[in-house]
């Protein structure tokens, strides 16, 4: 019986920065002009789900720029990588679609067919298929922390927009 070994390798990640221009473009757009009521729903975030979420974050950003996959662009590996490349161009057709509607707070949370909270899940599942691509344990966490926090905190406010 064989056993898959996690084969970490540092390194600098194009394929990481090309990652996080994605996430991080529409995400400075969107800061710049915040839909009206959100600060007031962020205010009453669950600071665990808001620590999970900031560590989440910071690990995510370093190990999606620090770890290459040791195996390349070789297959399987390489379709666990248009995995997650996939799932980021469908985060980038959510944004589009957010700010095409006219940048409206309940537009944040519109499902994408069958998903859930796009925004916050799409990004967080294709980093942890970033991680698997790695074969860093480390990313894979890094994604799972930033998905109990981002994911959470977004499911929250979606609650919150559906009693009012």
């Amino acid at each position: 019986m064989k056993v898959w070994k996690v084969k970490m390798q540092f390194g600098f990640s194009i394929v990481g920065v090309v990652f996080l221009a994605m996430l991080f473009i529409p995400n400075i757009k969107w800061a710049k002009n915040q839909p009206l009521g959100y600060e007031e729903l962020s205010r009453r975030e669950n600071k665990t789900l808001l620590a999970f979420e900031r560590i989440g974050q910071v690990l995510a950003t370093c190990s999606s720029v620090v770890f290459v996959c040791p195996q390349g662009f070789s297959l399987p590996w390489l379709l666990w990588l248009l995995a997650a490349f996939l799932l980021m161009l469908l985060y980038e057709v959510a944004w589009a679609r957010y700010f095409k509607g006219g940048e409206k707070l309940d537009g944040m949370y519109q499902p994408l067919g069958p998903i859930p909270v796009p925004i916050a899940s799409l990004p967080v599942a294709a980093l942890a298929l970033l991680g698997i691509w790695y074969q860093s344990l480390i990313t894979v966490i890094a994604a799972l922390m930033l998905g109990i926090g981002h994911i959470g905190i977004h499911l929250g406010h979606l609650r919150e927009l559906s009693l009012h």
